[in-house]
């Protein structure tokens, strides 16, 4: 089966992602529009620290009106490396340097309409190493029992996507 694009459109140019109408000729020689959300991709990560305790963040995401607790995420810069990305991150996010990284995984976050391609990594040898945050950003850490992982899932307390494709993901190497 074939998907042509015809035309393709930027309709919207945005500080983490554009986006893009696309004409396509279908196998059935219809054509339809889709419209795209054009993501540079990002890095989900999964920090462990010294007592086997994951990191997580849990933070204000208007889009939902809501705080929520979510894995350490970020979104890649023009021409970084996902393992760059996640070494920057994880400093930005919990204040702490991880001496070892790990890809358990990587998936597409939403294909339906986006282009954005998440990289998992599990992270571990945590020391303190701050770096600035961005400023619209109003994080706190909070240190989660891995036996507490269920819990959290089953309550709804933990809701975010990526958290726990992440956290499946990452289920063989945290056991």
């Amino acid at each position: 089966m074939r998907y042509i694009t015809q035309e393709s459109e930027t309709l919207y140019r945005g500080k983490a992602f554009d986006v893009r109408r696309d004409l396509v000729l279908l196998p059935d020689g219809k054509t339809t529009s889709v419209d795209i959300v054009v993501h540079p991709g990002a890095v989900t990560l999964i920090p462990i620290n010294s007592d086997g305790k994951l990191l997580f963040v849990r933070q204000y995401r208007h889009a939902v009106g809501r705080m929520l607790l979510e894995l350490p995420a970020g979104t890649l810069d023009a021409g970084e490396k996902p393992e760059d990305c996640a070494l920057r991150e994880i400093r930005e996010e919990t204040g702490m340097s991880a001496s070892r990284l790990e890809k358990v995984g990587e998936f597409f976050l939403v294909p339906g309409y986006s282009t954005e391609y998440m990289y998992i990594y599990l992270a571990s040898g945590l020391q303190s190493a701050p770096l600035p945050g961005d400023e619209d950003e109003f994080i706190t850490v909070e240190a989660v029992d891995l036996a507490r992982i269920p819990e959290l899932i089953s309550k709804g307390d933990l809701r975010d996507a990526k958290s726990l494709a992440a956290l499946f993901l990452a289920k063989p190497y945290l056991e």
